[in-house]
C-alpha cells in the first residue's frame, strides 16, 4: 500500500517511534560483517549528575554523524556509550540534599552515604541517557557502562597494582592542590587559573640580634604564620652577609633562617622571599633543599588551626586582614601596593584553591609522559584541528606527578591496606583483611581515585580490559575521539598514556576537536547569564533532526559556535522544504519501484541534476572523510534546497504530468532516485525526517540507516550536457533576477527571444522559460533588432524581452553603467594577475588557464553589456 506523508512536518508524531524501531531491529549493534573494517567510537562518558545541555548536544550530534556515516559506507560500527560517577560533582549533590535533611556523611558512615549516593544514581543516573536518545544517538546500548561498575572497577585495580609494582604509584608527603570547598585534593589539571586584583604586603622581619631586618612582599600575609625561612639568591651580593643569620618571625616570634636558594630571583622586589613550604610548592621544593620544617596553618576548609589562638577558627581571608592589622601595630608593615595576579581556582566549585601539604598517593608521569608525546609527534595519534597538539605537548612536556587520590568516600576506593600493629602497606586487587607480616588487623586506606583515573582507561576497560575478549580483540584501537578542547589535559592526555602502558597500543587514531556553543552574542552559556539554551525543550519545539542540523551547520573542527533563534528557525524550514518537496514527489508517484532509466533516455534535465548530485556526492564524501562535517551539510543544503527542490521538481513537472507513459515513468524515475540518494546522504545529520521519508518510497524496504552511503561512482555523470544545460540554467536566473529588480509580477508573461552560439543547448527548453520565467513564448534568433526590449547578458547568451512599456530607460542604462563597471574590474583583476610573471611561471597550469578562460567569459559579457547599453542610450535621445 502507497504511503503518504502528512500535510504538515511535525517531528513529534515520528521521532519516538522511529528511535524505538532502531532499537527494537537492532540496527546499533555492530553488524559482525567478516572482513570489514571496524570503526569504533567511545562516548565521552557525561556525569550522572548532568542534564543535556547544549555542549553534550554538539558532542553527541557530531559522534552521531560520524558513527551513522561509517555504518552506511560498510565499516563494523560500534558506539560505546556509558556515563561517569564524577566523584566530586555527584558526592556534592548528595551532600547537599542530606545537608537539607539535616543530615552529613558522618552521620549516616560511610557504608550508609554509599548506599544513599547508589540510590541516586540508580534514580538520576539514566537521565541523561533518555536524553542521549532523544536527541537520536545511535549507540550500542546493550553495552551501556559505568566507571563504577565491575568491569571499570576491576580495571582500576589491576592498573593501580601494576603501577604500583612498577614503582610508578607512589605515597607520599607533597605540596598539592586543595579545595577548601569540596575537601579534597584536586589534580594540577583542574586548577583553573585567572587574573584577579590583589595586593602586594611589603613587611620587615628583624635580625635576631638586632643588627636590622630584611623586607620582603607577600600577597599571602596570612601564610605567614607557617614561615620556616627567609631565601635569597647566592648570587646576591646586598645579602652575602645575612645568610646565615637567624630572623625573628613577626606575631609569632620563631627564630627562621636566612637561606641561600637559586630560586630567587634577585631583580624581583627587594631579592628576599618568604619560605612556606607547607603553603607554596616553591616553597616546598626549597624546604625540601634545606631539610626547613614544613607547618600546615590551615585546616582542611581553610581555617587557621588552633596552634595559633588569636587567629584560631578564621577563614584565611578573615585571617589575612587581622594579621595584616596586626603587622600594621606592630610596626612591621612597610607598605601595601596594588597587583594583579594569577590565581588558582576549583574547576568545578570556582573556589580558590590552596597549596597544601599532605600525605596523597601520586603517579610518576615523566616516564609515562614520553611514550605519548612520541605517538602524536610520530603521527599515530592525529588531532583535527592540528594546532592543538601544541596545548597537548605544552602539558605532557612539562608535567608534574599525578595526585589521585581524594578524599572523597564516592568513587574507586584506593586498593591500598595498612596494618594497625606493624605499619605494614600492601596493595592488592583483592581486599586484604589480616596482615601477611604481622597476622594484625588491616585497613584499607579511606581515600578514592581521582575520577579521571579511570576516565583514563575508558577506550579498552568498557571493551573488557584486561581480558582479552572478543570486543577487544575486535574494536581497540578505537577510532576518533570526539571531544571539547577545554579536556585535552584532563582526559584526552591521560587515556593516550594509559593506553600506551597497559595495551601497548594507542586508544584512538584521531582527536576531532569541537568548540563550545555561545549564544547569539558570542558569549559562553552560563547560569550567572541567564543564557542557556536546554536542547530537550529545542527538540520538543522543532525536533531532534532541527537541532542537529543547527548545530552541524557552519561547524568546523576547533571553533566555537553561535546558536541562536535564527538558526533553528532555518533548520526548521529546511525540514519543512525537503518534507513538502518529498510529499509532492510521493503523490506524483505512479511506478512501484525506483530504477534508473538508460542514459539515452534521459532528459537534459535529468542529466543536469544528476551530475549535480555525482558533484555534490563527491563533495559531501570528502569533507566527511575530513572531518569537515559542517562543509558537507552545506553541501548537501545547497543541493536539496537550491538544485532539487527550487529547479529540477518544477523543471520536471511537465514530463512528470505527460500522457506519455515512458516519458512520465522516465521523470517520476530519476525523481524518486535523487531523493532517495539525497536522503541518505542526509541521513547521518537528519535520521529522523530521512528515515520516515524513505519509508514511503516505492520498493524501499528496510531502514534507510543501514542501506549503502551514496558513492560518486555510483551515480551516472555527464559533465557536457551538464555545462550546456547551465547556460539554460544561467538564462532563466537572470530573467527571474531582472524581472525583480524591474518589480514585473511573475504573472505577466512576456516573449523571450535568446541571441546565442549555443543554439543546440537551448534546443527544445522553452517550456522551462515557460514555466519558470514567464515567458509567452521562447525563441531562438541569430539577432534582434527591436529596440524596445530589455537586454539581459548572460555569459553565453543575450536575451530580449519586449518591457518597454515597463521599463525605466534611464533606470536601465544606470544599471547597465554600473555592471559595465563590474566586468571592467574583473577584466583588470584577471588582466593584472595574468601579466604577472610570478604567478604565470609559479601557479599550475590548470590555474593559469582558467584564468584565461574567465578573461575571454568577461570579455564577451563586457561587449554584450555594452552594445545593451547603446541601445539603451539610443531610447534615451
Amino acid at each position: 500500500m502507497k504511503k503518504e506523508l502528512a500535510k504538515t512536518y511535525n517531528p513529534a508524531e515520528f521521532e519516538d517511534r522511529i528511535y524505538k524501531a532502531w532499537c527494537d531491529g537492532g540496527y546499533f549493534t555492530p553488524s559482525g560483517r567478516e572482513n570489514a573494517d571496524h570503526y569504533t567510537i567511545v562516548i565521552p562518558p557525561p556525569n550522572i549528575t548532568g542534564q543535556l545541555h547544549m555542549g553534550h548536544a554538539l558532542d553527541e550530534t557530531l559522534q552521531d554523524v560520524l558513527i551513522r556515516y561509517k555504518r552506511m559506507k560498510g565499516f563494523n560500527t560500534l558506539w560505546v556509550p556509558g556515563t561517569d560517577h564524577a566523584s566530586i560533582a555527584t558526592e556534592a549533590k548528595i551532600v547537599e540534599a542530606m545537608r537539607k535533611e539535616g543530615l552529613t556523611k558522618d552521620d549516616l558512615g560511610r557504608d550508609g552515604f554509599l548506599e544513599r549516593a547508589w540510590d541516586w544514581k540508580r534514580q538520576y543516573g539514566g537521565r541523561i541517557i533518555g536524553q542521549l536518545k532523544k536527541l537520536g544517538s545511535s549507540c550500542d546500548w546493550s553495552r551501556e557502562r559505568f566507571t563504577l561498575d565491575e568491569g571499570c572497577s576491576e580495571a582500576v585495580r589491576e592498573v593501580f597494582v601494576r603501577l604500583y609494582e612498577k614503582g610508578l604509584i607512589y605515597r607520599g608527603e607533597r605540596i598539592i592542590n586543595w579545595c577548601p570547598h569540596c575537601r579534597t585534593s584536586i589534580s594540577d589539571a583542574e586548577v583553573d587559573y585567572a587574573e584577579q586584583p590583589g595586593h602586594f604586603w611589603h613587611l620587615r622581619y628583624p635580625f635576631e640580634d638586632g643588627s636590622g631586618y630584611l623586607e620582603l612582599a607577600t600577597t599571602r600575609p596570612e601564610t605567614l604564620l607557617g614561615d620556616t625561612a627567609v631565601a635569597v639568591n647566592p648570587k646576591d651580593e646586598r645579602y652575602t652577609d645575612a645568610v646565615g643569620k637567624n630572623l625573628i618571625l613577626p606575631l609569632v616570634g620563631r627564630k627562621i633562617p636566612v637561606v641561600a636558594d637559586e630560586y630567587v630571583e634577585m631583580d624581583f622586589g627587594t631579592g628576599v622571599v618568604k619560605i612556606t613550604p607547607a603553603h607554596d610548592p616553591n616553597d616546598f621544593e626549597v624546604g625540601v633543599r634545606h631539610d626547613l620544617p614544613v607547618i600546615n596553618v590551615m585546616t582542611d576548609d581553610a581555617k587557621i588551626t588552633d596552634d595559633y589562638p588569636k587567629y584560631a577558627g578564621m577563614d584565611r581571608y578573615e585571617a589575612r586582614k587581622a594579621i595584616v592589622a596586626d603587622l600594621e601595630e606592630g610596626g612591621y608593615l612597610v607598605r601595601v601596593e596594588e597587583h594583579v595576579h594569577n590565581v588558582g581556582t576549583c574547576y568545578r566549585c570556582g573556589t580558590t584553591v590552596e597549596p597544601r601539604v599532605s600525605l596523597q598517593w601520586f603517579v610518576k608521569m615523566e616516564e609515562l609522559a614520553q611514550p605519548a608525546i612520541k605517538a602524536v609527534r610520530d603521527g599515530d595519534i592525529k588531532f583535527v584541528p592540528e594546532r592543538f597538539e601544541k596545548n597537548y605537548f605544552h602539558w605532557m612536556e612539562n608535567i608534574r606527578d599525578w595526585c589521585i587520590s581524594r578524599q572523597l568516600w564516592w568513587g574507586h576506593r584506593i586498593p591500598a591496606y595498612y596494618c594497625d600493629d606493624c605499619g605494614e602497606t600492601v596493595v592488592s586487587k583483592d581486599n586484604v583483611e589480616v596482615c601477611p607480616k604481622c597476622g594484625g588487623k588491616m585497613k584499607q586506606d579511606p581515600d578514592t581515585l581521582d575520577t579521571w583515573f579511570s576516565s583514563a582507561l575508558w577506550p579498552f576497560s568498557t571493551l573488557g580490559w584486561p581480558h582479552e575478549t572478543n570486543d577487544l580483540k575486535t574494536f581497540f584501537p578505537t577510532s576518533t575521539l570526539v571531544t571539547g578542547y577545554d579536556i585535552i589535559t584532563f582526559w584526552v592526555s591521560r587515556m593516550i598514556f594509559s593506553s600506551l602502558e597497559y595495551t601497548g597500543e594507542i586508544p584512538f587514531d584521531t582527536v576531532l576537536i569541537h568548540g563550545l556553543v555561545r549564544d547569539a552574542q558570542g558569549r559562553k552559556m552560563s547560569k550567572s547569564l541567564g543564557n542557556g539554551i536546554d536542547p530537550l525543550e529545542i527538540i520538543s519545539e522543532y525536533g531532534a533532526d532541527a537541532l542537529r542540523f543547527a548545530l552541524s551547520t557552519g561547524n568546523s573542527p576547533g571553533n566555537d559556535m553561535r546558536f541562536s533563534d535564527e538558526k533553528i528557525e532555518a533548520a526548521r524550514n529546511f525540514a519543512n522544504k525537503l518534507w513538502n518537496a518529498a510529499r509532492f514527489v510521493m503523490m506524483n508517484l505512479t511506478i512501484d519501484k525506483i530504477k534508473l532509466p538508460e542514459n539515452e533516455s534521459l532528459a537534459a534535465e535529468d542529466k543536469w541534476v544528476l551530475t549535480k548530485l555525482c558533484r555534490t556526492v563527491e563533495t559531501v564524501n570528502s569533507n566527511l572523510d575530513n572531518y569537515e562535517i559542517g562543509v558537507a551539510l552545506s553541501a548537501i543544503y545547497d543541493f536539496i534546497w537550491d538544485i532539487y527542490c527550487d529547479w529540477y521538481i518544477e523543471l520536471t513537472k511537465p514530463s512528470v504530468s505527460s500522457e506519455d507513459k515512458t516519458r512520465s515513468e522516465n521523470a517520476q524515475s530519476v525523481l524518486a532516485y535523487v531523493l532517495r540518494e539525497t536522503l541518505k546522504l542526509l541521513h547521518p545529520f537528519m535520521p529522523f525526517i530521512t528515515e520516515e521519508i524513505f519509508s514511503g518510497l516505492p520498493g524501499e524496504d528496510g531502514t534507510i540507516m543501514m542501506k549503502k552511503y551514496p558513492e560518486a561512482s555510483d551515480i551516472p555523470c555527464f559533465d557536457t550536457e551538464t555545462e550546456a544545460f547551465e547556460r539554460v540554467i544561467s538564462a532563466i536566473r537572470a530573467i527571474r533576477a531582472r524581472r525583480a529588480e524591474m518589480g514585473v509580477v511573475p504573472s505577466r508573461r512576456a516573449a523571450v527571444t535568446v541571441v546565442t552560439k549555443y543554439a543546440d543547448s537551448f534546443k527544445d527548453t522553452g517550456i522551462f522559460f515557460e514555466k519558470l520565467a514567464s515567458a509567452s513564448s521562447f525563441e531562438i534568433a541569430n539577432s534582434y533588432d527591436d529596440e524596445g526590449a530589455v537586454q539581459i547578458i548572460t555569459d553565453s547568451a543575450a536575451i530580449y524581452i519586449p518591457l518597454a512599456d515597463m521599463v525605466d530607460f534611464a533606470a536601465e542604462a544606470a544599471r547597465l553603467k554600473r555592471e559595465l563597471d563590474a566586468v571592467d574590474g574583473e577584466i583588470r583583476r584577471a588582466e593584472g594577475k595574468l601579466s604577472n610573471e610570478g604567478f604565470v611561471s609559479r601557479a599550475p597550469a590548470a590555474v593559469v588557464d582558467a584564468e584565461r578562460a574567465k578573461l575571454e567569459k568577461y570579455k564577451e559579457k563586457k561587449a554584450g553589456v555594452e552594445a545593451a547599453l547603446r541601445s539603451v542610450e539610443e531610447k534615451l535621445k
